[in-house]
């Protein structure tokens, strides 16, 4: 954020500090991200020392926040009763916002950081994208059963022994009707009689 190291522990505090007292703070995108992990290392001390059966043990973790956030009522206010708030999480303290319009004075990205309160369940992951309605597979063809296999067998066999070629439903003979009617000229030749020979055409 280009500032020392000294000028980033303090600026860090006081944003945890006003956080703790408002429950959200209004900063910029880059102080927001840099502010999570440090407050939410705080909370998790807040959280171990509640679970202290010893006091020195609570003493203890209470004074290593105080390093961090330098502000007693801060700490004071985090470890006696905002605590309670985080018990069932095992992390993701807080949220944040990105905000639409920037800083007037450099144009840096806004944003708004808050605690995820107890009742907040948070965003439900989706399932990956469903089909479209509609549509249906393609039925598969009802394959032969055995026994119409064997019975269309059976008559293919007793059509060749009659000496008939097997005909598909739907389809006519081939070349049924021309051989009938090459026949019947045949029989018409041969019936009529035979002109002599040197008679000539009147």
């Amino acid at each position: 954020m280009g500032v020392t190291r000294e000028h980033r522990r303090a600026m860090l505090s006081n944003l945890a500090t006003a956080l703790i007292t408002h429950g959200r703070i209004q900063t910029t995108l880059s102080k927001a991200k840099a502010l999570r992990p440090f407050i939410e290392k705080v909370i998790t001390k807040a959280k171990k020392a509640a679970g202290k059966t010893d006091k020195k043990d609570a003493l203890h973790l209470r004074r290593l926040a105080l390093q961090d956030v330098r502000d007693e009522d801060a700490v004071t206010l985090l470890f006696n009763e905002k605590y309670k708030e985080f018990v069932n999480r095992s992390g993701g303290y807080t949220r944040i916002y990105k905000l639409g319009p920037r800083r007037i004075s450099d144009a840096a990205e806004m944003a708004l950081i808050e605690f995820v309160k107890a009742e907040d369940t948070g965003y439900t992951k989706s399932k990956g994208r469903r089909p479209a309605k509609g549509k249906k597979a393609p039925k598969a063809k009802a394959e032969a059963t055995p026994a119409e296999a064997s019975s269309s067998s059976e008559a293919t066999a007793d059509k060749a022994a009659a000496g008939e070629a097997p005909v598909s439903h739907g389809e006519a003979p081939q070349g049924g009707a021309e051989t009938g009617a090459a026949e019947a000229a045949r029989e018409t030749k041969s019936d009529a009689p035979a002109k002599p020979e040197g008679e000539s055409k009147a």
